[in-house]
């Protein structure tokens, strides 16, 4: 039982516990059962518990905290109107029905094909290992979860984390590859063939971290279904504005290639920042492969006209 003195939150500040009060919060974000249900089994009203969700919903902890701060100097809680009113729970929140595999699919047939385009000299050899190896990792969890994001087990996350894997790994040693040939003047002297392997390199980069970011944030496609982890390893524009937001968005492999795309052109984040270490750390990779390849081809591409 929490002590947070019926509707008047201000009451009692040392009997108002900020874990507790966080840990209230999301149970009935993550539980998705009513605001009188979740009030009743913290011990307090569905309005003290509508408040302070809306509180977490608006500025996160730090809100709560602000919020709670607040109260011990005043001796009451801030007027309602001070935090901004959240109408519903964000679906990225809540549990829901799991996004559809479909994009996923293209993405990794795009990334197999691109792949096995590539000269011999810049493939994994020998060249038809890698893309059997991917198309039945992707016929796998294809037949595990057919249309929707919505069902997991240990093999099917090693299994996608596997795939992931294999096609960065092998478009870095493709990146390496190139790289290491155009700097020893071992390159193609045909700027189309030049191009195009750039190009398809580049292009892979952008698939093969959008499927990392997607298999990665908050554990995975399934476990952001379910709502299992409130705090976003990547912080999308529509969580730091709910307020203007749809209600029913949620993250799916399109925002994921989005972010992808922009980090492999701008070199940096865009509109969605990196929140966690690993977040960080792989998008600095992925901007670094980026801009290898491209300054590289495009300046050796030039040599080579002029």
């Amino acid at each position: 039982m929490i002590g947070y003195g019926g509707g008047d939150l201000g009451a009692g500040r040392d009997s108002v516990d900020p874990e507790a009060t966080v840990a209230m919060v999301l149970d009935g974000l993550r539980s998705g059962r009513g605001d009188e249900e979740v009030a009743a089994a913290h011990g307090t009203d569905r309005a003290t518990y509508a408040a302070w969700r809306d509180c977490y919903l608006a500025g996160g902890r730090a809100a709560v905290d602000r919020r709670l701060h607040h109260i011990e100097r005043s001796g009451r809680l801030p007027h309602l109107g001070t935090v901004p009113h959240v109408s519903s729970v964000p679906a990225w929140l809540r549990q829901t029905r799991g996004e559809a595999r479909l994009p996923v699919v293209l993405a990794v047939v795009i990334a197999i094909v691109l792949q096995a385009v590539l000269p011999d000299k810049l493939a994994v050899r020998p060249t038809w290992l890698l893309p059997a190896l991917e198309g039945a990792a992707l016929v796998g969890l294809t037949i595990f979860n057919p249309l929707r994001m919505n069902r997991t087990h240990p093999i099917a996350r090693f299994g996608g984390l596997g795939l992931c894997a294999l096609i960065v790994l092998a478009n870095a040693y493709s990146a390496l590859r190139l790289i290491h040939a155009i700097l020893v003047g071992h390159g193609s002297k045909d700027p189309t063939v030049l191009f195009g392997s750039g190009a398809s390199i580049y292009v892979t980069n952008i698939v093969a971290f959008a499927l990392l970011y997607w298999e990665l944030d908050r554990g995975g496609p399934v476990a952001r279904a379910g709502a299992h982890d409130p705090h976003p390893d990547f912080m999308f524009p529509q969580m730091a504005t709910p307020d203007v937001s749809h209600p029913d968005w949620e993250p799916t492999f399109v925002d994921y290639a989005y972010l992808s795309f922009t980090n492999a052109t701008a070199f940096s984040p865009t509109d969605t920042m990196p929140l966690t270490r690993w977040a960080k750390a792989l998008m600095a990779v992925q901007s670094a492969v980026a801009l290898a390849v491209v300054g590289l081809v495009v300046a050796r591409a030039v040599n080579i006209l002029s």
